[in-house]
């Protein structure tokens, strides 16, 4: 949970989502989840001139296509 909501203290998370019943939070994080992978993913910018698109990929983790 704590991951997922991006809080930096366990606390926090525990503090707002810890005072619902149980059953309506894993809703909600399902619901969450399965609007995060509906949406349709951003495409990357285009590459600058002078760049390799390539080497970016490498740079930022992409995996090799």
């Amino acid at each position: 949970m704590q991951t997922i909501l991006g809080h930096a203290h366990l606390s926090t998370t525990a503090d707002v989502y810890l005072l619902e019943e149980e059953a309506a939070v894993i809703r909600r994080v399902a619901q969450h989840l399965a609007d995060r992978e509906a949406r349709q993913p951003e495409s990357a910018p285009a590459v600058a001139v002078g760049y390799d698109a390539g080497d970016l990929g490498v740079l930022f983790g992409e995996t090799p296509r």
